[in-house]
């Protein structure tokens, strides 16, 4: 009798009370400015894509509409989980709420399978872009590229739905979660008993779900250099526009699978300190949505054009000039 533990479940109102990094006395200010320049410079970077995008008709075509897609999804990533953050590093706080908690989790959990949803409609998009270039207008029209987008969002939110409504009932013993956000096996980890259904559907889902967006994106880039190879040889002009339309969602794609494999290597090693573990399971979500702005900003003459366009417009100078 003296080993059995009582496990009572919380009720409502939970307060979760969130781990979060440790900050040396007097750093958590340096920490919050440095978060604060980067979570503007993702809502300036990501914003000003959108608005080119929107604001421009000459860019109304299908892989932009993507590229606005992408940045929504960066967005949500980062808008997730920055704000809390900041608050963290400024004020200390930690607690988080029941209903904000499931749906930072829900946020973030959205985010990283949308992101692939959309790469996957991206590869998709440049496939018959280059393989077939002559019937790209009669297949990608406006309706199925549409289609192709609710499909790629219909999908990450039901996925995601699904993995939550799997343990809203579960009854939960403990109100510390060990990490920097909220997550459906943060929040999990707090069960009273075992979960085995939620498990069994998470790993499920994301190892059905990885290895689809990786066979898509690799059978479109197979068929893609197969074209290359076939057609280039008589234009390396064909060569380098496939490249300049290829590489960024390439790139994207490898940066975040890159993102994702450091978090997994990381809790291999349990010499790493806390803080560095922390800290490198959430790159998938700092790092992707400041980098593909920059990505396809470099990379795309139009989308350039359109940033210096619309914004030399803005300029109170310039507008002077035209008065």
């Amino acid at each position: 009798m003296e080993n059995i533990t009582m496990l009572t479940p919380l009720k409502q109102p939970i307060v979760f009370q969130l781990e979060g990094f440790y900050v040396p006395p007097g750093h958590g200010p340096f920490f919050f400015s440095l978060l604060l320049l980067y979570y503007a410079a993702t809502l300036w970077a990501n914003g000003a894509v959108l608005c080119v995008i929107v604001m421009d008709h000459n860019l109304h075509r299908p892989m932009y509409v993507m590229v606005c897609h992408l940045a929504v999804c960066d967005l949500l990533g980062a808008t997730a989980v920055t704000p809390r953050l900041m608050m963290h590093f400024l004020t200390g706080q930690r607690k988080i709420a029941y209903v904000p908690a499931l749906a930072q989790a829900f946020s973030v959990h959205t985010y990283g399978v949308a992101v692939q949803t959309v790469l996957a409609v991206m590869a998709y998009d440049r496939y018959i872009a280059v393989c077939e270039p002559l019937r790209y207008q009669a297949i990608m029209t406006g309706a199925r590229l549409h289609s192709c987008l609710a499909l790629a969002w219909s999908v990450a939110v039901l996925l995601i739905a699904l993995l939550f409504i799997f343990h809203m009932d579960s009854p939960l013993c403990g109100n510390i979660i060990q990490h920097v956000y909220c997550s459906n096996r943060g929040i999990l980890n707090l069960a009273c008993g075992p979960t085995p259904l939620n498990n069994i559907y998470g790993l499920s889902m994301s190892w059905s779900l990885t290895t689809s967006i990786f066979l898509i994106i690799s059978f479109s880039y197979i068929r893609i250099l197969h074209a290359c190879v076939k057609r280039g040889g008589a234009d390396t002009g064909i060569r380098s526009k496939t490249f300049q339309t290829c590489a960024p969602h390439l790139v994207i794609y490898i940066l975040y699978e890159i993102a994702s494999v450091v978090i997994i290597i990381s809790y291999r090693f349990p010499s790493l300190s806390q803080n560095i573990k922390k800290f490198l399971s959430i790159l998938f979500i700092i790092v992707p949505p400041l980098i593909n702005p920059l990505i396809y900003g470099l990379v795309s003459k139009e989308i350039r054009a359109g940033i210096k366009k619309h914004f030399n417009y803005l300029t109170p100078s310039k507008r002077m000039r035209g008065v």
